[in-house]
């Protein structure tokens, strides 16, 4: 549903924003639960998939972009949602998954890749050439970057055989998955930086000859001096971006996209809409409830499953962790035992990685397995979950271990749904 992210635009410009959250996940748990939760509010979902997770080469996931698709539509069958209210996006599409590559070599894989995303049926493509390759500096040159996204453009543009695809640009783009560093310097994007960031693409698309496409540009990613970090979250102030709004002025076709959105507080969500940054992106923070929910359930396994029978989820996760410490080690640092808080609890939530390790897959399964042969006492489910607990005694959930992680996840989806969600289009 292209027209979806059209509509978005109008609603802002019209007065009456409505907020688009994106759940940025490859994991079922977290899909189902967002797509339960759309279905109960009677939205539309939009799901990404980022050039790391998904690529022509399968990428950490195994799946490549007609796969994702696939798998979103399979869920979506399941849970009776929909596929017309389906949005497809591509987030941080460009050369970021070969940087060790020098640019001869990365950008033809790079277009290669959001041409696939494209022939897929993805609609929401984020074009970003911002990072480096091989020999490059660390910040790109505004025209290299935009000369790159350009290029981009123009493979999604062959993939799309003559579909609509909506695009979004920007440089000022989060590290995915949240800061490693303190946030203490955090700035917002400067008015003058994004004027010049639009005006150089806009100059870049109409020298590649996409001028046709660029009020199909529907977003530019900003920082909204939102961000999180291993322990702390910057929260949101409207008066740092009072400057920065003005922009929009200048693009009535476009509106804000906004990442690194995860762990606001609830009053944040629509603050941010009404101030042009409709587009939402939430990704650690539906995978932290998860993991949450899980191993409070493996606390409650261990009080009613004789201990030989139990899953260890958690010493099982800590040990693949640290047999494979590929995709934490960069990023937690400290002593041993700070290291070890981290890979457990941070909010950048890098175990996310890990749930489907074989080892981590079959504890998970024994853990539900276990926990669906036995009745939980509400008193436990209490003492583990006490939010779940309260759901149960209103006849809001069932006391099923699937449901009860459901239930958690879409609790972190919850404030975004409260910020004026864009309502699903009514059926002739």
């Amino acid at each position: 549903m292209p027209e979806l992210l059209e509509r978005l635009v109008q609603t802002y410009t019209s007065g009456q924003p409505a907020a688009l959250y994106s759940v940025c996940s490859a994991h079922p748990l977290v899909v189902k639960a967002a797509l339960q939760q759309a279905k109960s509010d009677g939205s539309p979902l939009l799901v990404e998939a980022t050039s790391n997770q998904v690529n022509q080469f399968g990428g950490y996931t195994g799946m490549r972009p007609a796969d994702f698709r696939d798998f979103v539509f399979d869920l979506s069958r399941e849970q009776d949602f929909p596929l017309d209210q389906i949005l497809l996006g591509g987030d941080h599409l460009g050369p970021n998954p070969w940087q060790n590559l020098p640019a001869e070599e990365a950008m033809p894989l790079a277009e290669a890749m959001v041409e696939e995303y494209s022939r897929a049926g993805f609609v929401k493509i984020h074009l970003d050439a911002s990072m480096p390759c091989a020999g490059e500096p660390h910040v790109l040159p505004g025209e290299i970057i935009a000369e790159r996204a350009a290029r981009l453009c123009q493979a999604a543009e062959r993939g799309a055989e003559g579909a609509p695809r909506f695009y979004i640009i920007g440089t000022e783009v989060p590290v995915p998955g949240g800061a490693t560093e303190s946030l203490s310097e955090l700035e917002v994007t400067k008015r003058t930086d994004a004027l010049e960031t639009l005006a150089i693409h806009h100059r870049m698309f109409e020298a590649a000859g996409l001028a046709h496409v660029w009020p199909r540009v529907v977003g530019l990613v900003v920082q909204p001096g939102v961000e999180f970090n291993h322990d702390s979250v910057v929260e949101y102030r409207p008066e740092k971006t009072a400057e920065l709004q003005t922009v929009l002025q200048a693009e009535p076709h476009m509106v804000f996209e906004a990442h690194s959105t995860d762990y606001q507080k609830a009053s944040a969500y629509k603050l941010l809409a009404q101030d042009g940054f409709v587009l939402q992106k939430v990704g650690p923070a539906l995978t932290f409830a998860m993991r949450e929910a899980l191993f409070a359930l493996e606390g409650i396994e261990k009080e009613l499953i004789p201990e030989s029978r139990c899953s260890h989820l958690a010493q099982v996760m800590e040990a693949e962790m640290l047999a494979t410490p590929k995709e934490w080690s960069k990023h937690y640092h400290g002593d041993e035992l700070q290291q070890k808080v981290l890979r457990r609890y941070s909010y950048s939530d890098r175990l996310r990685y890990y749930w489907k390790h074989p080892a981590v897959d079959a504890a998970y399964k024994t853990l539900m397995e276990n926990l669906s042969t036995v009745s939980i006492p509400e008193t436990l489910l209490s003492a583990f979950l006490p939010s779940q607990y309260l759901a149960v005694r209103l006849g809001e959930l069932c006391m099923k271990p699937e449901a009860i992680v459901l239930h958690k996840i879409r609790e972190a989806l919850l404030p975004y749904t409260h910020a004026g969600i864009l309502r699903m289009k009514p059926t002739a």
